[in-house]
């Protein structure tokens, strides 16, 4: 069985599921490579499949892009991750995901009363910013934003 050596930009986006607007995207972003053969058009190594696997996995867990750069980056010669790489990455991205959960939670369930936005708009909200004391931390969801993986109002 021969090896293939590169493959089109056609077929990485049907290999991939994803669209060639999208891999020049991720091209412009560095977060995969290809290079242009005599006739100009792009060819990748067939190991950017598994990069973009990666890419896509990252991003349903609400990773970003810059994380997933930076993820990729950090590797030695910023190489196409293997299962020890992603091993280390995913358990990265685990403790973020954890505390983006903790966060939604605590927010869900203080929806239905003041989210601690400091906006006094709510009957309730005198308990937690009396004569509006939260305005000189800034504007917006200040005690929201301040503690993502405590309690988002004071006890």
């Amino acid at each position: 069985m021969q090896k293939i050596k590169e493959l089109g930009v056609g077929a990485v986006a049907k290999r991939s599921g994803v669209k060639v607007s999208t891999l020049h995207f991720y091209e412009e972003k560095g977060l995969i490579y290809s290079w242009r053969n005599k006739g100009n058009q792009r060819r990748y190594h067939p190991e950017v499949l598994r990069r973009i696997s990666i890419i896509k996995a990252a991003q349903k867990l609400g990773v970003s892009l810059a994380s997933i750069n930076a993820a990729f980056a950090s590797l030695p010669n910023n190489r196409t991750p293997d299962k020890d790489d992603w091993q280390k990455l995913s358990n990265i991205w685990q403790q973020d995901l954890n505390k983006r959960i903790n966060y939604l939670t605590n927010l869900r369930d203080l929806l239905t009363g003041c989210i601690g936005c400091g906006c006094l708009s709510m009957s309730r909200c005198p308990m937690y910013n009396p004569e509006d004391i939260l305005s000189t931390q800034g504007s917006g969801a200040v005690i929201l934003e301040q503690n993502d993986d405590k309690r988002i109002l004071p006890e």
